[in-house]
């Protein structure tokens, strides 16, 4: 069971995570960058010496990150019901394409929804570049705890979401992913069998291994810079979604944009099986 207070002074280590270039590289290319090898947009991701190359602003996920951390007996959580169901991102700074930063994680609220109805548990991490100490960004994720609602705690305040984009959006950019890309993704530091291994994801329920969340926001995080800012990723402040459905890997990423100035409502949806994948999406650009 949960214990409120121990939970929310939770102690996490500082996490020093060096990366180079060719990391930067193999992030963009699990979210399937490269198929198009003459697109600017794509070489600016996956060639070093392309003008313009950087890090994708997502990869701020993948960096730094304390690992699962809800695994450890002490939490009091039971991990195996645990869903990731929100994520957001804000740039304080370019991240650079190799480097130093260090990640603070910390637990910023916990929500009990009541006996059989879950709990809501808010992490925030702070990523912060080690040489010159600048602040690089802040990422945030909401977790929802099946099996751990009824232990006591407040009922709230509960986080509120972005409305659902209605009606026809202003833009919508298909993206195709790669049968492979789970196999690529992981590679950059999420191992869950759940992505690679047949037999793990028939024990979940599915067909077979399925993408990342995370892999699927980068690539609708990059859609949304192909789209309305030509290829210039770097223009990508701040991002939230909630994530409402798994993508399997070779499947269609198809995310419909509605922009007003440098805001974007949008969603994210899987043509295939008309599933919406990511919902409740908010970029700013500047």
């Amino acid at each position: 069971m949960i214990d409120y207070d121990a939970l929310m002074t939770r102690e996490f280590p500082v996490i020093e995570h060096s990366y180079t270039e060719k990391d930067t590289i193999l992030y963009a290319l699990g979210l399937g960058l490269g198929t198009d090898p003459l697109s600017r947009s794509h070489l600016r991701a996956t060639y070093e010496r392309a003008e313009g190359f950087g890090a994708l602003p997502a990869m701020v996920n993948v960096l730094a990150y304390p690992g699962f951390w809800a695994m450890q007996p002490d939490t009091g959580l039971t991990w195996q019901k645990i869903l990731h169901g929100e994520q957001s991102l804000t740039l304080h700074a370019p991240l650079p394409a190799a480097g130093t930063l260090l990640g603070q994680t910390k637990i910023t609220g916990i929500v009990d929804k009541g006996e059989g109805r879950g709990a809501l548990l808010y992490s925030e991490r702070e990523l912060t570049d080690q040489e010159t100490g600048q602040r690089i960004a802040t990422v945030a994720s909401t977790s929802f705890a099946r099996g751990d609602g009824g232990f006591g705690g407040p009922n709230g305040p509960v986080k509120p979401v972005q409305p659902a984009p209605e009606g026809t959006p202003d833009e919508v950019f298909d993206f195709k992913t790669l049968e492979s890309a789970a196999l690529i993704y992981r590679l950059s530091g999420d191992f869950n069998p759940l992505h690679a291994d047949p037999e793990v994801a028939a024990q979940a329920g599915f067909d077979r291994p399925i993408l990342h969340g995370l892999c699927t926001l980068g690539v609708a995080s990059w859609s949304i810079t192909e789209a309305l800012a030509d290829g210039d990723f770097s223009v990508l402040k701040h991002l939230e979604l909630r994530f409402t459905s798994p993508v399997y890997p070779g499947e269609t990423v198809r995310t419909e944009m509605w922009r007003d100035h440098d805001v974007v409502q949008f969603c994210a949806r899987v043509p295939e099986r008309g599933v919406v994948v990511l919902n409740n999406g908010l970029a700013k650009l500047g």
